[in-house]
Formats: C-alpha cells, structure tokens, sequence
C-alpha cells in the first residue's frame, strides 16, 4: 500500500518512519485528520488519547465521526478507522483525560502531537516532553475560523491572536517551562465572542494534516 509512497522518499526513509513511536494526545476535529495522515504515511506505532464520545454536533468537522457511530467512545471509533486502512499497526488507546495522574506512566516516544483542548493537559505535555528530551509540537485554537490562509507554525512565545495561546503563555510561564515549543495556529482573528466554540471543517482538518506532516518531514530531515 505505500509503494508511491516509498517512490517519493525512499525506502529508507520509510523505514525510519515505520519505526518511530508517536503518541497523538486528542482524536477530534483537528487530531482525528492527524491520526488520518500519519496512518497513511506509513506510522505503525502510535498511542492515543481521548476521554471523548461522538456527538451530532461533530459531524461538520471530525473525520472519524459518522451517522452510525453517534454516542461511540472516539477512541475506539479512531482505532476502528485506523486499522481499516492499515491493519499492521500497532496502535493502543486510552480513554481518559491526560493529567497529574497519569502523565508519568503515558511512557517513551519519539514525538509528541498535542491535538486536544485542555489546556493544563498541554502544560503537562510540553513539561513532560522537555524532561524526557521527546519532540512535541502543539495544537492551538481552530475555532471561530473558517479561512485556512494564515495557519502558520511558530514557537509558542511569537504567538498572537490567539486566546488558547494566551492562555497557554502564562500557564507556562507559572511553570517556568520553555516557551520555545513550536505550536501551530490560525493568526486570523476570531470571528466571533460567542460562548459557544462555532466550527467548520477547514482549519481544524488543514491544522491537523499539518500536524502529521510537521512530523513525518522532521523524520525525513534527520
């Protein structure tokens, strides 16, 4: 299944990708297309993360979401997805939320994709990644947007226009953690204030994809 894949970047590239381990933190509308692009890139080792079932509303964003699948854990409908595409992977899930719980036994990876929502949950990533020497990079905000042209990777201290990276700024800094994490986000300005998170397909799904893409180059480039 991946011979136009091997004809782009080589066998041994291909391999190396075969054989890193990704941890994916998140399985929505922006990490359920990352999950998506890594499985076709040719990840067989992955670990995911999300306490989250699918609902009507998810529908107009998240790729692993369905008519049929409304009320399923995300979690298993992500692995179910997965393995319907590669049935050699080794792919394990968890349903829970990351925290002060369980962030020490999540183990060894090579790469850390942070996709989910919960911003102490990102804190306890980056602390985790930066004291283990793991590669992380970060999801921020795609609601409110409908224009994909400014998404755009940058450390997390050149972020603007962004409340969850706002957010995440001072959370970090309280920690006195780096702030040199590469985050990726939409520098469009919210288009709105609402208390309601409005959505549509096109930030969260571009944002993903970058997401795996961000990864898979990294492992290319070494």
């Amino acid at each position: 299944m991946f011979d136009r894949l091997i004809n782009l970047i080589g066998e041994n590239n291909f391999k190396l990708i075969k054989n890193k381990k990704v941890l994916l933190v998140g399985v929505g509308g922006v990490g359920g297309f990352t999950l998506e692009a890594l499985i076709r890139s040719g990840i067989h080792n992955i670990t995911i993360y999300d306490d989250d079932t699918i609902e009507l509303s998810n529908l107009n964003r998240q790729i692993i979401s369905s008519l049929n699948n409304i009320g399923n854990k995300k979690i298993d409908e992500a692995i179910k997805r997965a393995k319907s595409i590669n049935n050699e992977i080794n792919i394990f899930g968890y349903t829970e939320k990351i925290s002060e719980k369980n962030i020490e036994d999540i183990g060894k990876f090579d790469y850390i994709i942070d996709a989910c929502d919960d911003l102490k949950a990102k804190a306890l990533l980056i602390k985790y990644a930066l004291k283990n020497n793991i590669k992380i990079i970060c999801a921020l905000g795609t609601g409110k947007r409908i224009t994909s042209d400014n998404i755009v990777i940058k450390k997390l201290k050149d972020t603007k226009n962004d409340p969850l990276a706002r957010n995440l700024r001072k959370y970090i800094s309280k920690e006195g953690l780096s702030m040199n994490i590469p985050v990726i986000y939409s520098e469009d300005l919210p288009m709105n204030n609402d208390k309601v998170i409005s959505s549509s397909i096109f930030t969260p799904a571009i944002v993903g994809i970058k997401l795996a893409n961000y990864v898979i180059s990294d492992i290319i480039q070494q």
